[in-house]
């Protein structure tokens, strides 16, 4: 059985970056990795194949939905270290659900034998939308993973997701391995200060902290995972938080929890406190 994770945040947040890194630092560590992208924008594997590749959506809809006439090479994508990449692609706009689109695909690879192949199944999905649809790797999933940074609007989502966690983890087996700190600047001597305090009001932590640097930018653009990049200043460092989210999933029970989601004004609190 394959390891099934779900990892959200705040639209903009950094989420497809840091799931490809994940998926770069599980695979190096001997893991097969699937990454699937839960987004329109179907971009969520571009560091790991360095292309926009052809949807699951796309791939359908060339055989007007006959699923028996696909192909794993019509749908996935192998990158970086072996990774296999999928993306799901995303309904058109205004129309139909993502939790469909999530459906589609996961349905495709139970058809074509894949879905158990593989020992880390990664589900990056679309911002901070947490209607029914988008919620739906939450039924597939063992761990939640959440990407925030030390602002109110992430972590307003971060606890939006908390929610949606809290609710799924009554019928699915999902839990919240943790909340992951990205763009973290002690420049600015905020730290995760606020995401610290959020973590323990919700009965989670932090798993790691991913410092703000300009090379991870830099490796989105380039279509490259951080591993990919030239040996430079400040690579090991950066390197660091995605080794120890890897190595943290991998263990044979990982610390895990149901989140208890806090009150609107709660988070105010929270924030009002460190200005």
């Amino acid at each position: 059985m394959s390891l099934v994770l779900a990892v959200y945040g705040k639209g903009g947040i950094g989420k497809s970056t840091t799931s490809a890194n994940i998926s770069a630092a599980l695979a190096l560590k001997g893991a097969k990795v699937l990454q699937i992208g839960c987004d329109p924008k179907h971009d969520s594997t571009f560091p790991i194949t360095g292309k926009l590749q052809k949807t699951v959506i796309e791939a359908l809809e060339e055989v007007d939905f006959h699923h028996e006439e696909l192909t794993a090479e019509d749908v996935i994508e192998t990158g970086f270290a072996g990774i296999d990449g999928l993306e799901a692609g995303g309904p058109p706009a205004g129309s139909g659900c993502g939790g469909y689109v999530v459906g589609e695909s996961v349905t495709l690879l139970q058809e074509l034998g894949l879905y158990d192949k593989y020992d880390v199944i990664l589900f990056d999905v679309l911002g901070d939308v947490v209607c029914g649809g988008f919620s739906a790797p939450l039924n597939y999933a063992d761990y939640a993973i959440i990407i925030a940074t030390n602002d109110f609007d992430s972590i307003f989502a971060a606890n939006r997701l908390c929610m949606a966690i809290q609710q799924k983890s009554v019928r699915y087996k999902v839990k919240l391995a943790g909340i992951v700190a990205n763009r973290v600047d002690y420049t600015t001597g905020g730290g995760t200060n606020m995401l610290d305090q959020f973590a323990e009001k919700v009965g989670t932590r932090l798993l790691a902290k991913v410092p703000y640097h300009e090379l991870i930018r830099k490796s989105r653009f380039a279509g490259k995972t951080l591993f990919a990049m030239e040996d430079t200043p400040g690579k090991d460092e950066c390197l660091v938080p995605y080794n120890e989210i890897a190595e943290t999933l991998m263990q044979e029970n990982t610390p895990a929890s149901i989140p208890e989601p806090i009150g609107d004004r709660e988070i105010f609190e929270i924030v009002g406190g460190w200005q």
